[in-house]
């Protein structure tokens, strides 16, 4: 589990090796990242969009963004957790990703740069 709080916003990562869908042979192998987005802080927010750095040993990095998660543009009220899950395919099986999420504050319509911890992505044909 990777952990980072911006502005009051907790952003918890859970990466796992997705076995199932994963084909090593072919150079395919796929992560599930659950996330969790918890509001410590006293107002509300909007996450709007996410940029992704994805890192692939071997092939380097790639750089991923758009509105929202999921389809989603979720508001976050204080007290409040929003939690969806993603997946990542890895050429190499090994690698790391990093991202910010881009949140206005409702009440003052301030623009907000959310930080996702870097975490690790290690396949488990590699890791034993």
């Amino acid at each position: 589990m990777f952990s980072t709080t911006t502005f009051d916003i907790k952003v918890t990562v859970t990466p796992e090796y997705d076995v199932k869908n994963s084909f090593p042979s072919d150079n395919r192998h796929v992560f599930r990242y659950n996330i969790t987005i918890e509001n410590l802080g006293e107002f509300s927010i909007k996450l709007l969009r996410r940029k992704w750095l994805i890192y692939d040993v071997g092939f380097g990095f790639t750089e991923v963004s758009g509105d929202g998660v999921i389809g989603l543009t979720p508001e976050i009220h204080p007290g409040e957790t929003f939690k969806y899950f993603s997946n990542v395919v890895l050429r190499s099986g090994v690698g790391n990703m990093t991202g910010t999420y881009y949140c206005s504050q409702l009440l003052t319509n301030t623009n907000m740069e959310i930080e996702i911890p870097k975490f690790n992505l290690v396949s488990e044909v590699l890791s034993n």
